[in-house]
């Protein structure tokens, strides 16, 4: 929201009809305290019967040396639609240190859960690096907390240095995670990490990054800063979709995270014969 104060749900039968569904607010931020300021990237997911919403909030919309004080929480709703029933706070998702965190994303491979986040590390340079950590329930980690990634290349290092917003996707025996990195500004773009559907994804060593992002900016289709994204199919289940968010437009006054005109986009991807995923270039707004 623009407003940066709220998380709304809105469902509908098919993707091009969400637009004009009606919205429901589903939680509102606090008036002070921890949850009361920038409330920022909302997942919605369905765990052993029961949804949640993983969202970063901050006490302060001021920043502090280039960054905002966010840390992530989770909110439940056992009623079987998520528009309906009470989204019950479950707290604050404690990592091994209280600095900037963001962009919470989970997901479960061979009967264990995984939690995947950007965090601030105080004693490295940077904004935000990507972690891993297991899972004892949805909203508590437990055991080691891995540090996956961290902005090393260029293309990653843009205006501030940054790994986040990850998103998981599983096919052809490998587990493909994308994140976004530099400025969310027209420097903002994907990265891919990969790892073998047999390996420790708790090793560092198991997932390779590719050295080229692999989604940016297509300043002939009027795309500037694609990222953030997530995954889902088409209503039949035979296209795979990219669902992420960019602007119409380049030039920005100040800081880019208070310009909230970055809109989601859907657009359909494909496969490379190696097995991987082949993202393509955003499309233009005015594509059918």
């Amino acid at each position: 929201m623009p407003e940066y104060d709220r998380i709304e749900l809105r469902r509908s039968k098919r993707l091009q009809d969400l637009p004009n569904a009606c919205s429901i607010t589903i939680w509102r931020k606090h008036d002070t305290g921890l949850m009361s300021a920038n409330i920022w990237a909302p997942e919605l997911h369905y765990i052993n019967g029961k949804w949640y919403v993983y969202y970063a909030a901050a006490h302060t919309s001021a920043a502090k040396e280039g960054l905002f004080d966010h840390r992530m929480f989770v909110l439940e709703n056992a009623a079987a639609n998520p528009l309906e029933g009470e989204w019950v706070e479950k707290g604050q998702v404690k990592t091994e240190w209280e600095s900037f965190a963001l962009d919470a994303t989970t997901f479960e491979h061979r009967g264990e859960r995984f939690y995947v986040w950007a965090q601030k590390d105080p004693s490295v340079e940077g904004n935000s690096n990507l972690y891993i950590s297991l899972m004892e329930n949805p909203w508590t980690l437990t055991g080691p907390q891995v540090c996956l990634s961290t902005p090393e290349y260029e293309w990653e290092t843009q205006g501030y240095l940054v790994n986040e917003g990850a998103a998981v996707l599983k096919r052809h025996g490998n587990i493909f995670m994308t994140y976004s990195a530099s400025a969310t500004d027209h420097h903002y773009c994907m990265g891919l990490l990969t790892a073998s559907e047999d390996a420790d994804l708790m090793n560092p060593a198991s997932w390779v990054k590719s050295p080229a992002p692999v989604f940016t900016t297509s300043e002939a289709n009027g795309q500037y800063g694609p990222g953030h994204n997530s995954f889902t199919v088409s209503e039949d289940g035979s296209l795979d979709l990219l669902v992420y968010h960019a602007r119409s437009y380049k030039e920005i006054e100040g800081d880019p995270l208070y310009d909230p005109n970055r809109h989601t986009r859907v657009q359909v991807f494909h496969w490379n014969d190696d097995g991987t995923p082949n993202f393509g270039t955003p499309r233009a707004d005015t594509t059918s």
